[in-house]
């Protein structure tokens, strides 16, 4: 016990750690343009998530920025209100789960130049609800989601970025 208090050890939450690199034939400044504009995220979410974007705390994202969204898991409706904890442009950022359906969501973004294209890097460490109960009941489920949510992105962002179209399509899309 410490602190006065006593958590047991079935309350203890198990980190996961999801980590995929995706490279795109375009420059870092227009890669990074397109993350920048939260709404976007409901352009690269699967469908079957229903996810929308509901709002921001300010015009554009910085640190400290919230980020308010609506999404569907397995048909029950959640709320989850994200917050960006580091903000480097063009390079990096990171959003910090606030309230949702995690324990933990810890997404690092990280933005180089490689190759004539931008090399994409999405750290995530993530955790689920209640402690070692929530995941032996439902960890195997998250996780598979969890892949299945960055496969489809990482679909949808090879679609979106390999358009010949891409150009004007992105600057209707992205934070200025």
């Amino acid at each position: 016990m410490t602190g006065g208090t006593s958590v047991p050890h079935w309350c203890n939450m198990r980190i996961r750690t999801l980590h995929r690199e995706q490279w795109v034939a375009r420059p870092v400044s227009e890669v990074f343009a397109f993350f920048c504009e939260a709404r976007n995220l409901d352009r690269i979410t699967p469908p079957w998530l229903h996810f929308r974007v509901l709002g921001q705390s300010g015009h554009e994202l910085s640190a400290g920025t919230l980020i308010h969204y609506r999404l569907a898991w397995h048909g029950m409706p959640l709320a989850w209100t994200s917050r960006i904890e580091e903000w480097l442009p063009p390079c990096r950022f990171v959003d910090l789960q606030l309230k949702g359906p995690y324990s933990l969501w810890n997404h690092a973004h990280s933005f180089e130049a490689l190759d004539d294209g931008t090399l994409m890097v999405d750290t995530i460490r993530y955790s689920v609800p209640f402690g070692t109960l929530g995941d032996i009941c439902a960890g195997w489920l998250v996780r598979r989601d969890v892949e299945q949510i960055f496969d489809y992105r990482a679909r949808k962002i090879t679609a979106i970025f390999s358009k010949k179209s891409t150009s004007a399509e992105l600057r209707r899309h992205v934070c200025r």
